[in-house]
């Protein structure tokens, strides 16, 4: 994973592209490996932790589509990306929501251990999805599985 964060962040500082993130599950797992990475400050503009759907709601996903198809959702996933996209005025935006190993009280619905990914190119106005089953033992481990996907997903849309 480390490699390919690297090869994202060396392409988009080459390019001189930018990205935002508003992660839910990953708890800014992603954002952290990418600063984990020299040069990172070049190419990264903002990022939130939304845990809540208040934060994600004030940051411009509309509580209609979180009511419609749960905030456990490809639909929530593509307007995190590119609200947080338009927020900071980046090129590309990552949202990602789900659940991981526990049933969520306040959003009873939406499958348990489902992530969904959305990765939005300003540029092209297109959207990159996918969602995924996370069966690891722990949170820290289905993290790690999260990651590994979005730099898949980068590494398929920036290289």
């Amino acid at each position: 994973m480390k490699d390919s964060i690297k090869i994202i962040v060396d392409k988009l500082t080459k390019e001189n592209k930018t990205i935002s993130l508003m992660e839910s599950c990953t708890g800014g797992g992603v954002t952290n490996a990418i600063t984990n990475i020299e040069g990172a400050s070049e190419i990264l503009k903002f990022s939130a932790v939304t845990y809540s759907n208040e934060f994600k709601i004030k940051f411009g996903v509309k509580e209609e589509t979180i009511n419609k198809y749960s905030v456990y959702s490809i639909k929530v996933a593509m307007e995190m990306s590119k609200k947080i996209c338009e927020y900071a005025n980046s090129d590309y935006g990552v949202g990602i929501t789900g659940k991981l190993n526990r049933v969520d009280k306040n959003n009873v619905y939406g499958k348990d251990n489902i992530v969904f990914i959305s990765i939005y190119d300003k540029n092209k106005d297109k959207y990159t999805t996918a969602s995924m089953e996370v069966n690891e033992e722990n949170r820290v481990l289905n993290k790690d599985v999260i990651i590994d996907e979005v730099a898949y997903l980068l590494m398929q849309i920036i290289i």
